[in-house]
């Protein structure tokens, strides 16, 4: 079976990648000549442990191919996978302009006898729309829609390894050939669940919301931790203990980012919107979160006397999540850009070395290691929980620093090894004002 992957950003070359890896033959297309040369040259331009050395292997093997020829390697493809982005519009819809660029390059092309796969994060209706389109230009072949759910940062093994396939198909056909695709995956007991398109399509928004939804409940929860003397940390713990809650997206921080739960989030909010429904839970999970900067913001005020002005401050992660290099979207953007303009003079460290990040700060210095990044800090902000701050040198941090005050953003350490470092620390609701919390009680 021969599979077309259309696209070759985060979703298209982390499916094509792992689709050859399963055994099929893959063709990897985009129409971006020099991203498709470096692809050749073996060079992953993402950042995804272990991308680079499966695609290596697999175009070794013979399995994997990467082209800007979308006539040349349709026309033989039995399936075709359109993996492009749907950005959001300034009103918070999903930009679908990618995707029907797509299925018109391929109209005149494709195999009647193929079936064309949505893998890009689309309106519920969208599938459908696209096979009219297509039977309009007089192209009849099956459509089906096929959610990515995959973790960047872990985006391979949640491929290899998923909790589930959501397939939405109108056609006996397409989950004939759809579940041959996924067969390699039947030895995992992996569940592959058909549905409606418009099943599959909303499933995807719907588990993006509601991920989204816990990250700010529980931040929710740390502000009132701080208040009342809680440990936002145990009180995740408990409620993650419990198999109807799970602990996943239960830790408090500077709100959610990246590519995926701000778009989404907001795409769905409009298609509802549209459609005179009402989601509540979500309008305020996206207020909630993008009030989550400004909080943090007043953290880092709060602990360096109220002002950054002329401070040195040292930045350690900028990328919305660990073991990534993507900055979309992420809270460090808003954060940065609040301290710079209190003047703040900025500077940052983050594993990745990400290109986006100097692209969005050109004019801040990116040090090469963590500690000459804390060279004479005032103050050290930790904005992403990479596992290589997990493991400082709290010696070697406090003799390089000018003030040891630490901003712990992710909270990554324990409040008992803070507490004999010598480190003045703050972290995310589990600090408080207790003078506070015992008098509001004492009037009741």
């Amino acid at each position: 079976m021969k599979i077309a992957v259309i696209g070759t950003g985060y979703v298209g070359l982390v499916s094509g990648v792992c689709f050859s890896e399963l055994g099929f033959k893959v063709v990897c297309i985009d129409n971006d000549a020099s991203k498709i040369a470096e692809l050749r040259k073996g060079n992953v331009l993402i950042y995804e442990p272990g991308l680079d050395k499966l695609m290596q292997k697999n175009v070794q093997a013979g399995r994997l191919k990467f082209t800007t020829d979308v006539n040349g390697c349709i026309e033989n493809a039995d399936i075709v996978f359109i993996a492009v982005g749907t950005p959001s519009k300034s009103d918070g819809s999903a930009d679908l302009s990618y995707v029907y660029t797509a299925v018109n390059d391929i109209s005149s092309c494709i195999n009647s006898n193929a079936v064309l796969v949505i893998k890009s994060t689309v309106p519920v209706g969208t599938t459908s729309c696209i096979k009219k389109f297509l039977q309009d230009r007089g192209v009849d072949v099956d459509v089906a829609f096929n959610p990515e759910f995959l973790k960047e940062g872990a985006a391979v093994e949640d491929f290899m390894h998923p909790d589930r396939v959501i397939i939405g198909v109108e056609s006996k056909k397409a989950r004939k050939i759809l579940a041959q695709v996924y067969r390699p995956l039947y030895a995992f007991n992996v569940p592959i669940v058909f549905t409606s398109p418009e099943s599959a399509e909303l499933s995807k928004y719907a588990s993006n919301a509601f991920l989204a939804m816990k990250v700010a409940f529980i931040n929710e929860i740390a502000d009132l931790c701080e208040f009342c003397g809680a440990n936002v940390n145990d009180v995740a713990l408990a409620m993650g203990l419990d198999k109807r809650i799970g602990d996943k997206f239960l830790q408090a921080g500077p709100g959610y980012g990246g590519s995926c739960f701000p778009k989404d989030t907001s795409a769905l909010q409009d298609f509802a919107h549209k459609n005179g429904v009402d989601l509540s839970l979500v309008k305020e999970t996206i207020k909630s979160n993008n009030n989550r900067r400004i909080k943090m913001v007043e953290k880092i005020l709060l602990a360096c006397s109220n002002s950054v002005k002329g401070k040195n401050i040292s930045i350690l992660g900028v990328t919305f999540k660990a073991n990534t290099d993507d900055m979309r979207d992420s809270p460090s953007i808003g954060i940065i850009n609040a301290l710079l303009e209190r003047g703040a003079n900025i500077r940052i460290y983050d594993p990745s070395f990400s290109e986006q990040a100097k692209q969005i700060f050109p004019h801040l210095k990116f040090s090469s290691n963590v500690y000459d990044n804390c060279n004479g800090a005032d103050a050290v902000i930790i904005l992403t929980d990479w596992s290589e701050f997990r493991a400082l040198n709290l010696r070697e941090l406090d003799r390089r620093v000018k003030n040891p005050l630490l901003i712990d953003l992710r909270n990554i350490y324990t409040l008992s090894e803070m507490s004999a470092s010598g480190f003045n620390y703050y972290s995310v609701g589990r600090t408080f004002e207790k003078l506070r919390y015992t008098e509001k009680i004492a009037t009741k």
